[in-house]
Parts: C-alpha cells; structure tokens; sequence
C-alpha cells in the first residue's frame, strides 16, 4: 500500500454508468494518506434526477472515504457544480469529514495552495447554464460510446482508453478551452497571494507552473482516472490508475452483472 502526505481527487460523478468506481474504490484500498480533498462532483445530483444509476459498489467508494476519516486521515469535502445540494453545508462537518466551498493547503516545503472546484473558472458554468446542460448532454452521450468501446477492449484484454480525452488533445477548440480555464485559475490564485491552485471541473488532469503559480487540476474518474498527490517532500505528482488487480475486475463484474442492485439502492 502506497502511503502518500496528501491525496486530491475530484469529479467521480457518482450515481452515474460512466462513473469508473471499479478504479477509484481499487485507488482507495491500495493508497493511505494524511490528506484527502476531494475537489468536487463527487456524487452527480443532475444526474440523479434523471435516473437512478446507484449500485452497491457506489456505496463502496463512500464507505472507504468515511473509514479513512475514521482513522486518522483529514478528509476535506469541496461540493462542485453537480453536486452543489452540498454546498448548503459548507462550513459543517459531518462523519469527521469537513465541508468547504473552498479551502488552502499548505505543502511541506511551504507552498500554499487554494483548493477549490474550479466551476467559477467556466464561462459556460457562471454565465449560461444552459450552455452548461446542453454540452453536459453531449458530453454524457460520448461517455456512453466509450464504456462500450472499453468494454469490447476489456474482452480482448486491452487497457482502457479514453475517447474522449484522445478528442479533447485533437482538438484546438478544446485545448484554447483548457488554457483559457488555466489562466484564469492561476490569475485568482496570483491575486489572492497564493502558491498555486488545485481544481478539477473540466475533466483534463493537468500539473503545470506559469509565472511562479502552480496550476494542478486533479482530472476525473469518468474519462482518466487520475489524481493529484503529494509526497512527504513536497512533489506534487499527477498519477493514472487505469490499471487494476484482476480481483477487482472480477468484483467489478460482479456488481454490473446484478441490475436488481440498482432498485434497491
């Protein structure tokens, strides 16, 4: 087990098909950490209203989070745009785990870092929700394509993969979209005085330095399976965990493989 000083993860998008929660609940049992942020959208309410698409292995993921609370680790919950019902509990703390719009952390070699989801950088979040819904549409239609491309890899044991990801890095639109996002991050944490700035919101894990600011964006567990950590030194390190033991596959299909479980959850 890989014990890191602090661990950031955000947009698991729980409550949802797309939602890689064999990964994530596998990242939970094989890491231990002092801290864990988890930067938003980590339960997707727009979703939720839709359709139910809770499975037992959801309830998994949110029973690790609590026992690591339990034991020790300092667990910080920051509500994002999807699951902004939570953001009525800011300041509160439930279960050992504190609930904030936003927050800092400080490294251990000295760097303090604004913590936050990252929706207050979007155009399309802050000033047209529609355009926000419309491409959330869109975006949860090539998610669909891909967990069934990844499902006929999985079948001829190849990796997962990500369409999406591989369209964003094809596409310039895309890139201006996520630089525009950047620099308007690390604008706000320049003005405020801080170090640097951890978010997650637009799906593309990143770990970056631009006029003495970090920009760290933690990726998600829809798409890319990633998350920020950071080592007793102070490194930062954006790690992928794609790659699983053959056990949890098996749990995983376990869970899939019972729709019943859906209904009653």
């Amino acid at each position: 087990m890989k014990k890191y000083r602090t661990i950031w993860l955000s947009d698991t998008h729980l409550g949802t098909k797309g939602t890689k929660s064999h990964f994530l609940l596998n990242f939970l049992q094989q890491t231990k950490s002092d801290y864990l942020y988890i930067v938003g959208d980590f339960i997707d309410g727009w979703q939720l209203k839709k359709s139910w698409n809770w499975i037992a292995e959801h309830n998994n993921v949110i029973q690790s989070v609590l026992r690591k609370a339990q034991n020790g680790t300092k667990v910080v919950y920051i509500p994002g745009n999807h699951d902004e019902f939570a953001r009525k509990f800011v300041e509160l703390t439930f279960g050992n785990i504190s609930i904030h719009h936003e927050t800092n952390h400080v490294t251990a070699d000295g760097r303090n870092i604004l913590i936050l989801h990252g929706d207050e950088y979007d155009v399309a979040t802050k000033y047209a929700r529609w355009i926000e819904l419309l491409g959330s549409v869109a975006y949860n239609g090539l998610i669909a394509i891909n967990r069934i491309l990844n499902e006929i890899r999985r079948m001829l044991d190849y990796p997962y993969w990500s369409l999406s990801t591989y369209l964003k890095h094809k596409t310039k639109k895309a890139q201006k979209y996520f630089d525009d996002f950047m620099h308007a991050a690390i604008e706000d944490a320049k003005v405020r005085g801080f170090d640097g700035v951890v978010c997650g919101h637009v799906h593309y894990s990143m770990l970056s330095e631009l006029d003495g600011i970090t920009y760290a964006n933690t990726g998600d567990w829809v798409e890319n399976c990633t998350a920020l950590v950071e080592e007793y030194n102070g490194d930062l390190e954006l790690i992928s965990w794609t790659h699983i033991k053959e056990s949890a596959l098996e749990e995983y299909n376990i869970y899939h493989d019972m729709p019943a479980l859906v209904q009653q959850n």
